[in-house]
């Protein structure tokens, strides 16, 4: 494969992403294509061994910036990592576009100035892949779509049934609707209407959901708008790094304590391995013509060389052509677009 990353995307760039580009060429032996301030990605190669590896560097004139505005930056910033990676992509000269940057600003310019939607799309959808108690979950839409619309959630179902079974390898995954309860009138009316949609379809939809139950192994597909996904994704970031925190804290308190942690060292190295979302890297835009995986902008090398791995299932996956399938079996169900949702957005 000829896997783009955006060596300009995280935190600290380009050290973690260089590194973590390496180690992604190293272990899966793709071509990889860093794009960014040229002189800064060749001064991180000289510092790792390279030898045998497939790693080319495009430069890019401009970088977007975490606290740039989306709205703007993809007509002010048009020689950017972003810019360039996702065309690179829309012309077939690579397979998939990796970054772990500006979360705005790379769904602006993928949809409005590079790989555009696909075709029926209503609005792309952020998806992210969720550890929880032994399993993994796909949420989406958990920050693109603050305000959404019954039908644009029913193709977010879709496209997440979609990227279920070519992430996660489940099949004919479970659909829940996450609400402040199971029974079918819970729910303000967004929630009702789109429950009532995904009855229509021949998806797996097994109702709402209260988060509560996400540790019970009831859904493999979580739908929310990008609102309500995004708070609830960082609640869980939250109130997993409280609870690692209180036990540290705990574990300090005496002689006693410290010991029976030390003994218990390799059992919370696997569970922080479980939950650690830099095991995960990034999950991709969906509804977009072309493989995005956007990453968190805190991401390591780890992280980076795992989003490329997720990069990687998605093209293996068909991803795309599977989501253009898709949106053509669910259109009978879906409700006439409004002139707006015609024009681009």
């Amino acid at each position: 494969m000829r896997i783009v990353l955006d060596a300009m995307g995280s935190d600290t760039c380009p050290v973690p992403d260089v590194e973590g580009a390496v180690l992604a060429a190293r272990e899966y032996g793709d071509t990889l294509l860093l794009v960014g301030d040229e002189t800064r990605i060749q001064r991180e190669l000289a510092k790792h061994n390279t030898n045998g590896l497939h790693l080319e560097v495009m430069h890019a004139a401009d970088t977007i910036l975490m606290t740039d505005k989306p709205g703007v930056v993809g007509k002010t910033k048009p020689h950017s990592s972003m810019h360039i990676g996702m065309n690179l992509v829309k012309e077939g000269r690579a397979d998939a576009f990796v970054s772990m940057g500006n979360t705005g600003a790379a769904l602006s310019i993928a949809t409005l100035f590079t790989l555009r939607r696909i075709p029926g799309i209503k609005r792309p959808a952020l998806s992210a892949i969720v550890p929880l108690h032994h399993m993994r979950i796909i949420v989406l839409d958990v920050g693109a779509n603050a305000d959404c619309k019954a039908d644009w959630l029913v193709q977010f179902a879709m496209m997440g049934k979609i990227y279920a079974e070519t992430a996660l390898g489940r099949k004919n995954p479970r659909i829940g609707l996450l609400s402040n309860g199971e029974e079918e009138e819970k729910g303000n009316a967004l929630i009702q209407e789109t429950g009532a949609l995904l009855r229509q379809t021949n998806l797996n939809f097994v109702g709402n959901v209260e988060p509560k139950d996400l540790v019970d192994d009831t859904v493999d597909v979580l739908v929310c708008d990008g609102f309500v996904g995004n708070i609830w994704a960082k609640s869980v970031e939250a109130a997993t790094r409280m609870m690692v925190n209180l036990i540290r804290d705990e574990l300090m308190k005496s002689v006693l304590t410290q010991v029976g942690g030390a003994l218990s060292r390799p059992a919370f190295r696997r569970v922080q391995k479980a939950i650690d979302p830099f095991e995960i890297g990034g999950a991709p835009l969906l509804g977009v013509n072309g493989v995005v995986i956007i990453g968190h902008g805190r991401s390591n090398a780890l992280a980076i060389k795992n989003a490329i791995r997720q990069a990687r299932n998605a093209v293996d996956g068909n991803l795309i052509a599977a989501i253009r399938t898709g949106i053509a079996e669910i259109e009978t169900i879906m409700p006439a677009p409004s002139e707006s949702e015609t024009r681009e957005i």
